[in-house]
């Protein structure tokens, strides 16, 4: 008589939730079961529910290997099938890698254009994925992969979502590089969409269209009177990091609807991380949504630090996942054999304007002292917030006619300069000191007509000057041709903006060696600035490069109290003396 195999507990598919669900197992194996499925609450003790991806599906059918578990045949054949399926994908995918793939033609691409053969691979995995975030590094080509993306069957009509100054460098390129033919929306409010491939939408405009994506006609009461099919099978987040507060904004929330009701997902950015390794959750919600399970699964597993600077404890071990789970794509140039000149990085000493810095010095020092000894959640960010915002300010008054002086140098040396900053105030003062060279403007002010015209005048030689806001480089192509000088005249938290500017310059086309001259002064919010860009820059390398590069020791969670304790030194002023504020009853 043959035996019984031994079993640990019992498995079946919850086929309404998807989800498998493990239950009657002993202590021991409960163990095992929430060291290898991160997922698993670690106080639970019964009842365990597993996603039924491929990758978690191959993974439940290794542990039974170990443990076996007790489960009907229906569901023994659907778990069988998920691990071929996840090993044939797995298979399929290495394939694509090998040195013998050679590119396809894709119908539908000019005839005089063509993908590059890792441009190819990318296409020809997102067959295959579907779910991918393409972080290739700045100017591979990001947006042609996309377009070969779109080419593929299945994918019309597409949605593109961009920053509001670049839907018309989008339509520009999909018409250029392919037959397919694109509309920009216009406006917020909907209106009937006219025949095209591809559709572009702006995230400012994004809310308006829900309805839309979501394929929801409403009566006049705002009752829904019928639901059908979104009509975008595809939709492609342009540097997505634009949705890293997650669903608190209007984007972010209609965003949510787009990602729902579409059947394929692709985010496009280089600097998917701008500041701490925990946005990538909310990133990756919106392009692969579970795959790094829900947030508290997240932040319990992945991150350490407090809830102002939540950041990845193991960045390098966290884009190795992403990766493995074939939602992450990245290749640097020197993998592909394109490497360019690396940018000459020159950080140049600007003398600090004392007199001018101590004019708003009072409040400064008022929130500073809130800051350190409020008890108060609500008022202690407040402070903060307060204090980040003046002081960073304040740091760039100070030294804003020493990097104009500097910036001077370079253009009576008939150098044509990019220069970047981020208040008005410091615009201002640039401008008045600058007016003879003529600048022209590319910030948060003027109108996309007026920052593509102004672009364009700097592209064709008529000043040598654009001044530029630090989070308005995405995207913009064309500089490469003019200018390899980029003035850092004002800093920015996030190490991702700073070199989303470089790469304006350091792109195809570029014939010599960018030079990146950062301003830096011995006052103000500087040295905490460039302590914390170093952190900031090891959480998004860790993840886009895993064991690449070596890791940052120091951590910014105090970047706040450093930059009020700065206050208080430089006016005397000793913290130990005041008493906690206490938060009001």
């Amino acid at each position: 008589m043959k035996a019984t195999p031994k079993t640990y507990g019992k498995l079946m598919l919850d086929h309404a939730k998807d989800r498998w669900v493990i239950s009657e197992t002993p202590p021991f194996v409960n163990l095992e079961l929430k060291h290898i499925f991160q997922g698993i609450e670690k106080t639970q003790t019964a009842g365990f529910s597993i996603d039924t991806s491929l990758h978690m599906s191959n993974r439940l059918a290794w542990f039974m290997n170990l443990y076996p578990l007790e489960m009907s045949i229906a569901d023994l054949r659907v778990l069988n099938k998920k691990k071929k399926d996840f090993r044939d994908k797995l298979m399929s995918v290495e394939r694509i890698f090998m040195p013998t793939f050679k590119a396809l033609e894709y119908p539908g691409l000019k005839d005089d254009c063509e993908l590059w053969d890792y441009q190819a691979q990318f296409v020809e995995m997102f067959r295959l994925c579907n779910r991918m975030l393409l972080a290739d590094d700045y100017g591979l080509g990001k947006t042609n992969q996309a377009i070969g993306a779109m080419l593929l069957p299945g994918m019309l009509p597409a949605a593109v979502v961009v920053e509001a100054h670049l839907p018309d460098q989008w339509k520009e390129r999909i018409e250029e590089f392919s037959n397919l033919r694109a509309h920009i929306i216009r406006t917020t409010t909907p209106y009937e969409l006219p025949e095209a491939d591809v559709y572009i939408f702006s995230y400012s405009k994004l809310a308006g269209w829900s309805d839309v994506a979501a394929g929801v006609e409403r009566n006049e009461d705002w009752s829904i009177k019928a639901k059908h099919q979104g009509p975008f099978k595809f939709v492609v987040y342009d540097e997505p990091q634009n949705l890293r507060t997650g669903e608190t904004s209007a984007k972010g929330a209609a965003a949510r609807i787009f990602t729902k009701n579409a059947e394929a997902i692709l985010g496009l950015s280089a600097t998917p991380v701008m500041n701490y390794g925990i946005e990538i959750w909310r990133v990756m919600s919106f392009i692969a949504p579970g795959v790094l399970g829900t947030i508290e699964e997240f932040e319990r597993e992945w991150c350490v630090g407090d809830s102002q600077s939540r950041r990845v404890k193991d960045p390098d071990a966290l884009g190795t996942y992403l990766r493995e789970r074939q939602v992450l794509l990245r290749r640097t140039e020197d993998e592909i054999n394109r490497s360019m000149p690396k940018p000459n990085v020159l950080p140049v000493s600007i003398p600090y304007d004392h007199d001018e810095a101590r004019k708003n010095d009072e409040l400064s020092v008022q929130l500073a002292i809130r800051m350190l000894t409020s008890t108060n959640f609500v008022e202690k960010g407040a402070a903060a917030r307060d204090l980040d915002i003046r002081e960073r300010l304040r740091t760039g008054i100070a030294k804003a006619r020493g990097v104009a002086a500097y910036t001077k140098i370079l253009l009576d040396a008939g150098i044509p300069v990019l220069l970047a900053g981020w208040h008005r105030a410091v615009y201002e003062i640039w401008l008045e000191e600058l007016r003879a060279y003529k600048p022209a403007m590319y910030t948060g002010s003027e109108t996309k007509a007026e920052k593509k015209r102004n672009a364009q005048s700097f592209i064709n030689g008529d000043t040598d000057l654009l001044i530029i806001s630090n989070r308005s480089g995405a995207g913009l192509d064309g500089l490469q041709y003019r200018c390899r000088d980029v003035v850092h005249g004002e800093l920015d938290w996030s190490p991702g903006v700073l070199g989303q500017l470089r790469a304006r310059l350091r792109r195809y086309g570029q014939d010599e060696v960018v030079n990146a001259h950062y301003m830096l002064c011995n006052g103000g919010s500087d040295p905490v600035m460039v302590d914390v860009l170093g952190v900031k820059a090891s959480q998004a390398h860790g993840l886009l490069n895993p064991y690449m590069q070596p890791v940052a020791t120091s951590s910014d969670g105090q970047r706040m109290r450093l930059l009020a304790q700065t206050v208080l030194d430089r006016n005397g002023i000793d913290i130990t003396q005041y008493e906690p504020m206490k938060e009001a009853a």
